[in-house]
């Protein structure tokens, strides 16, 4: 879990300081100037720990009503504390102007150029978490109207959550675009790979609130299991539905950073390929950018038919143990749990080689037979498509998944009108979760993968491409 994350920060720690190396801070072997992308990690480490203590011996949470707010209050605290320390790590550790070479072109840059660059990608990141709760936590209207749609079936409730996933794609959009555009502006590339990495320089805070909801939802899995009191599955339940939100949270981020990430690798593989410019009014361009933006809708109806297929065999054999085992309707048998864990198990490594080869060999396909120019256009659309599908998907899937815990909670007049447990309402709501669980879980993540996988392997085989690529268009 988070392994996204981590790849998203290794990989924007990796660029910046590699752009580093290559300005004048390597030319005149300022170790302390070159280091500053590790500064700002190091720097973030050290908030996230001052927010920790905040939020376990400053403030008290005294009701289920205040557990979002609290972990909502994590990630301000955290921003706020994070933007004084890039400022301070800034001024300190960078000369007040220095050159970087901008693939080919002298660029010359303030040090406080930095510090815009930086905080543009953690602010960007609030922006985004923010957005995104308020389109997935069920004290806002937008899950509340999903919540309302149940009243007519399953149906307008599955059109809800989809308009609810499209809409929450807007602003979040626009926040990364003002940092890339921002970013670029003052620093380039360099510029682009500090505002991924100042958008997960708080990704300790981030990791902490997003494993909130799986430990909140196994603790309700267990309270029931055990037949603990009624009182305190509701308490796991409030728990649960705050986490369903701060996991949203940290999707929206790690697709934010994902982004951030690619353009950047983008931008490397550009230099390294010997492109001067990317056309899009040129065929091979265009061709790659169609297939590109392809290439995610292609990549989640594999990982959402893997997630079906597995549902269907783990249904099917829940059904032959209820036929088999006497008295386990009843509750007087123990169930065959081994296996049903060995085919999830099974599903989740032999159903992802078929993604996987996709991810993989797209890039090397495109480059060997088509060419550096049409791998450029496939990886900008697939970056473009890939943002928008995996917010989209993992927004909706939170909502659907909010608007029933909202109806089984109860604790609005609204709410109580639309159960309970059993309810014609809360059985739609119930299909939504299903349909959006996958969505949220599997293909809106997984895309984060897509996108930066992609942009890695062609900047590794760059030289490769450029020297023997384009065997079918060039004789086209």
């Amino acid at each position: 879990m988070g392994s996204d994350l981590f790849g998203s920060y290794a990989e924007s720690s990796c660029a910046a300081l590699f752009v580093a190396s290559i300005s004048s801070f390597g030319a005149e072997h300022n170790l302390t100037a070159m280091m500053y992308p590790l500064l700002i990690s190091a720097v973030g480490l050290l908030v996230c720990a001052i927010t920790t203590v905040v939020a376990t011996d400053v403030t008290e949470v005294k009701g289920s009503d205040e557990v979002g707010p609290a972990l909502k209050r994590q990630i301000l605290i955290s921003t706020v504390l994070m933007t004084a320390g890039i400022a301070a790590v800034t001024f300190l550790a960078l000369p007040p102007s220095f050159t970087l070479f901008d693939f080919g072109n002298d660029k010359h840059v303030k040090n406080w150029h930095l510090f815009i660059c930086v905080s543009a990608g953690l602010w960007a990141g609030l922006v985004i978490g923010y957005v995104t709760e308020y389109f997935t936590s069920n004290a806002y209207g937008p899950v509340q109207a999903v919540a309302r749609s149940c009243r007519t079936g399953a149906a307008t409730n599955v059109i809800f959550g989809l308009a609810v996933g499209y809409k929450s794609v807007i602003v979040p959009i626009m926040a990364i675009a003002a940092a890339i555009y921002a970013s670029f502006r003052l620093a380039a590339m360099y510029g682009i790979a500090l505002a991924a990495l100042g958008m997960l320089s708080t990704i300790a805070t981030g990791l902490a609130i997003d494993a909130y909801g799986p430990i909140s939802d196994n603790a309700g899995g267990i309270a029931e299991m055990a037949g603990m009191p009624h009182r305190v599955r509701e308490r796991t339940d409030a728990l649960d539905a705050a986490g369903n939100t701060t996991a949203a949270i940290g999707k929206g981020f790690a697709i934010g950073s994902a982004a951030l990430v690619s353009l950047a690798l983008f931008g490397a593989y550009v230099s390294r390929a010997g492109i001067t410019a990317v056309d899009v009014l040129s065929p091979r361009v265009f061709v790659g950018l169609l297939l590109g933006a392809m290439l995610p809708y292609w990549f989640s109806a594999m990982t959402m038919r893997s997630v079906g297929s597995a549902a269907l065999r783990m249904v099917e054999e829940v059904r032959r143990q209820f036929d088999t085992i006497p008295g386990l309707a009843e509750g007087l048998a123990v169930p065959d749990y081994a296996t049903c864990v060995r085919i999830s198990t099974d599903a989740s490594l032999k159903k992802m080689m078929a993604p996987g080869a996709l991810v993989m060999f797209s890039p090397l396909v495109a480059g060997t037979l088509f060419g550096v120019e049409t791998l450029a256009g496939l990886l900008a659309g697939a970056l473009v498509s890939g943002v928008q599908v995996a917010i989209s998907a993992s927004n909706s899937g939170g909502a659907w998944d909010n608007a029933k815990k909202y109806i089984e909670a109860g604790l609005s007049e609204e709410a109580r009108s639309l159960g309970p447990k059993g309810s014609e309402a809360h059985k739609a709501a119930v299909i939504g979760d299903t349909i959006g669980d996958p969505l949220k879980d599997t293909s809106g993540p997984s895309l984060n993968i897509l996108i930066k996988l992609m942009a890695v392997e062609s900047l590794v085989f760059a030289p490769f491409f450029a020297a023997h690529g384009g065997i079918i268009f060039d004789h086209l």
